[in-house]
């Protein structure tokens, strides 16, 4: 799987509060592909007027600390972002974004990867290339069973998929 995108940089720390503020989720609740609309708005309140289609996430470390709240990697997803690339992750908005198919990529060089710079991900080889610098960087593999999930779309395709070849 690949995935070409722009890149939108942030810092470490990055909370659920920023990805996707906790002020905003009685506005989805019964429409979660309204979430696009506040994605990193706690970060950045323009965010979603900028981006586009397969744009990739850069931050540092400890990205998606806080509560354990799907609507921020759902948010990222149904605004279009291809993956998030970071140094670090808090481990249940890792597990949260594996599991709606959106790419969490754990990258030591993630601090190198220029704001504005396309990057293309290759999720199987588990490096991501610059075309701004050329530069090769490599991420933490993913193993096969989280892999598939990321593959199949979201734990719940996957389910469905596996679902409709047993019928």
């Amino acid at each position: 799987m690949n995935i070409r995108g722009k890149v939108w940089r942030f810092g470490d720390d990055i909370n659920t509060d920023l990805i996707f503020p906790n002020k905003y989720k009685h506005v989805v609740l019964d429409d979660a592909p309204k979430a696009a609309q506040f994605a990193m708005v706690g970060a950045d309140p323009d965010f979603p007027k900028k981006i586009s289609r397969g744009d990739i996430i850069v931050a540092g470390k400890n990205f998606g600390c806080g509560s354990s709240r799907e609507y921020a990697p759902l948010s990222l997803k149904y605004a279009g972002v291809g993956a998030v690339i970071a140094q670090s992750f808090a481990r249940i908005f890792f597990r949260n974004a594996i599991n709606i198919g959106l790419p969490p990529l754990i990258c030591a060089a993630a601090d190198k990867i220029l704001q504005g710079d396309f990057i293309q991900v290759d999720l199987e080889k588990g490096t991501m290339i610059s075309q701004q610098t050329q530069e090769l960087y490599r991420f933490a593999p993913i193993p096969a069973f989280l892999y598939r999930i990321l593959d199949s779309g979201g734990l719940i395709e996957l389910a469905r998929a596996q679902l409709e070849r047993e019928a």
